[in-house]
C-alpha cells in the first residue's frame, strides 16, 4: 500500500502525538472547570489530527462510509475543541451571570456549527468556526495581559501562533514539493498548541 500523502499523514500525527501528551499531562493537574475543558480540547484536537492524517494518508483506498465518515470525525472533534477552548476561558475570566450567558452562546454556537457541518465538508467553515473562537479567547486575555498575568501571555502567544498557522494554510504556502501548506501548517500548530498548553498549566477558575 502507498501512502497518498505521507508528509502530511506524518506531520498530522505528529501533532496529534504531542498535543495528546499535553492533553494528559493537563488532565490531572487540577479540579477546575477551566484546566479540564482545556485538556479536552487538546484531546478533542488529537483525535481530529489522528483523523485528519488517515484521511490525507490512506483516501485513495477508503471505501463508502469510511471515507466521509473519517472527515466529518476530524471536522467534528475541531468544532468540540474551539467549543472547550472557549468554554475554559469564559470559566476562567468571566463569574455569575455574564459567564453563565457567555457558555450558552458558546454551546449554541457549537450547535449550530456541528448541524451545519452535516451538510457541509468545507474546511473553510472549520476556519470561521474555531478562528472566532480564538479571537474571542484572545479578547478574553486582555485584563489579563493588562494585569500582566502569565496564563494570559502564554495563551495570547498561542492564539497569535495558530493564527499565522491558518494564514499560511489559507495561502497555502509550501515551502517545497514534499512538504506542502498543509505540513507546514501542522508544524506550525505544534508550536502553538506548546504555548497554549504553557498558559493552560496556569488556568485556574474565576471565583462565582
Amino acid at each position: 500500500m502507498t501512502i497518498h500523502e505521507p508528509m502530511t499523514l506524518l506531520t498530522d500525527w505528529l501533532l496529534a502525538g504531542v498535543v495528546l501528551a499535553f492533553s494528559v499531562r493537563l488532565a490531572g493537574r487540577s479540579r477546575d472547570w477551566s484546566v479540564r475543558l482545556w485538556a479536552t480540547a487538546f484531546f478533542a484536537s488529537a483525535l481530529a489530527a489522528i483523523a485528519g492524517g488517515a484521511w490525507h494518508g490512506f483516501r485513495p483506498y477508503l471505501a463508502f462510509p469510511a471515507d466521509p465518515l473519517l472527515w466529518k470525525l476530524a471536522l467534528n472533534a475541531i468544532g468540540l475543541a474551539s467549543f472547550c477552548l472557549l468554554a475554559a476561558a469564559v470559566f476562567a475570566t468571566l463569574a455569575g451571570l455574564p459567564r453563565n450567558i457567555a457558555l450558552s452562546v458558546a454551546a449554541g454556537k457549537f450547535l449550530i456549527y456541528a448541524g451545519w457541518m452535516v451538510t457541509h465538508d468545507a474546511f473553510r467553515f472549520v476556519i470561521y468556526d474555531y478562528g472566532s473562537a480564538m479571537l474571542t479567547v484572545l479578547l478574553l486575555q486582555i485584563p489579563g495581559l493588562l494585569r500582566r498575568r502569565p496564563a494570559a501571555g502564554w495563551i495570547a502567544g498561542g492564539i497569535l501562533v495558530s493564527f499565522v498557522a491558518a494564514g499560511v494554510q489559507a495561502t497555502r504556502l509550501a515551502p517545497h514539493p514534499f512538504f506542502n501548506h498543509n505540513d507546514l501548517y501542522h508544524i506550525i500548530q505544534i508550536g502553538a498548541f506548546y504555548l497554549l498548553y504553557r498558559g493552560g498549566r496556569l488556568l485556574a477558575d474565576r471565583a462565582p
